[in-house]
């Protein structure tokens, strides 16, 4: 049989492709839980399901286990930030016309309903796909943080780079407190 050195393997079908994406949205969702979980069985002195629940070798140290479950928690919160964002956009824009009985005169696209409805659903969907395309993200740089706990190297930039989002997350919870009142 005459095989080409250069053959490459096939592409993944659009079902598992829409698999994967749909499980790393799963995963970045339940971040909060696992880590939740894995900090109070890793505090609790009971090692091993901490470590199955944040995916470790079983010679990850203890210490390691908690610190990986600490920063899966910080990530966790700004999943279910992000998922609040989706749940607002889809709540808001989509069935605007059902969420606020009117009258739409200081509404955006008012003074009609329909023009109200148009408006909030334009201005959800693009936020609404950006915060699936970070949670997406999200399920990416947890995999890369917890790294070392499955014996891989973690690139340089992954740790400031929870912490950076972790922060911009407390800011943007901040904020979005204040301009509700």
């Amino acid at each position: 049989m005459n095989v080409s050195r250069n053959a490459t393997a096939p592409a993944p079908s659009a079902p598992s492709l829409k698999r994967g994406f749909g499980r790393r949205l799963g995963e970045a969702v339940t971040l909060f839980p696992v880590g939740l979980f894995a900090l109070v069985m890793a505090l609790g002195g009971q090692g091993g399901p901490a470590r199955r629940a944040l995916r470790a070798q079983p010679g990850a140290s203890a210490m390691r286990v908690v610190v990986h479950a600490a920063l899966t928690v910080l990530l966790g919160v700004l999943a279910l930030i992000l998922a609040g964002v989706i749940a607002m956009g889809t709540t808001r824009g989509l069935f605007y016309g059902f969420v606020d009985s009117g009258p739409y005169d200081d509404s955006w696209g008012g003074p009609s309903k329909a023009g109200a409805w148009l408006a909030h659903f334009g201005v959800s969907v693009p936020i609404s796909a950006a915060a699936i395309g970070l949670l997406y993200g999200l399920a990416a740089l947890h995999r890369r943080l917890t790294a070392p706990l499955r014996g891989e190297r973690r690139p340089a930039w992954v740790l400031p780079t929870v912490l950076l989002s972790c922060v911009a997350a407390a800011l943007f919870l901040v904020a979005f407190v204040h301009q509700l009142n």
